[in-house]
């Protein structure tokens, strides 16, 4: 498809929103080791954010030859990262080339099991592992308007599909980055439990009534429409050449949970 298609196009980041279930957290882990990594999205926000649990947290990337992110993204990522979590004992990222995923396109499910075959890394000791997926398939919630950009799942997993990214950033190379950014930084507030997943923020009300869990508040990362981006959109971002950053509100339920 051209380029001048995707000028027209609806892009939606997306997250599966499951509650956590309250079996004894040792009980599972003695059953599966990877049980810590298989809750629910929000659930694992403060142990990202705060010291207390973890100490340390490790982010693992992974991405076949041709699903590689570029590295203004995976910087602009990691500085998001280190600038919310507070970690004395460090944040590490961990990347890791793999054989490119057949069988798209995806659903969660799908995605779930890729992980599944592919994660190395899981929350043990006082080390919390995030995971992130970087698909070269697209998702199959796809349409002909709207294309899904990324998908936060798990408490500590999501997806980025880096093929529709690159697909809709085109040969501009200026534009991708940029993307990619916004959308790795969005999926990853959804990890941290922005915008009120879990309904325990303390500005709940700023929660979109008509986006759920996403920020009523224009130009925030987590606004519903940063996450559709038009023809208008585009060329916005390619003229102001900056990531969607958080806006006070956002901050302040990260902060009031244990982060920056």
């Amino acid at each position: 498809m051209s380029r001048i298609y995707f000028r027209t196009i609806l892009i939606l980041f997306t997250f599966v929103f499951v509650m956590g279930c309250k079996k004894d957290d040792d009980e599972q882990a003695a059953v599966d080791p990877t049980a810590e990594n298989k809750k629910g999205l929000g659930t694992s926000a403060e142990d990202i954010m705060q010291s207390g649990t973890y100490n340390r947290l490790t982010v693992e990337m992974a991405y076949s030859a041709i699903s590689e992110p570029s590295e203004t993204a995976k910087t602009n990522f990691r500085n998001f990262v280190e600038a919310r979590v507070n970690k004395p004992g460090g944040v590490s990222f961990v990347e890791r080339t793999i054989q490119d995923q057949p069988g798209a396109p995806f659903s969660i499910q799908e995605i779930r099991n890729i992980e599944d075959n592919v994660r190395t890394i899981y929350t043990e000791g006082d080390n919390i592992a995030v995971f992130v997926f970087f698909s070269s398939g697209r998702s199959e919630n796809d349409t002909e308007t709207t294309v899904t950009l990324g998908t936060a799942y798990r408490n500590t997993s999501m997806v980025i599909y880096e093929s529709t990214l690159q697909l809709l950033a085109g040969s501009d190379p200026d534009l991708l980055p940029i993307l990619e950014s916004t959308v790795l930084n969005h999926e990853f507030g959804h990890i941290l439990g922005l915008t009120n997943i879990l309904s325990d923020d303390i500005h709940a009300n700023h929660e979109d009534p008509v986006a759920e869990k996403h920020c009523i508040v224009d130009n925030c990362l987590m606004y519903f429409d940063a996450t559709n981006i038009g023809r208008s959109e585009l060329q916005r971002f390619m003229q102001q050449a900056k990531v969607p950053e958080l806006d006070p509100l956002c901050i302040a339920d990260l902060q009031a949970k244990g982060g920056n």
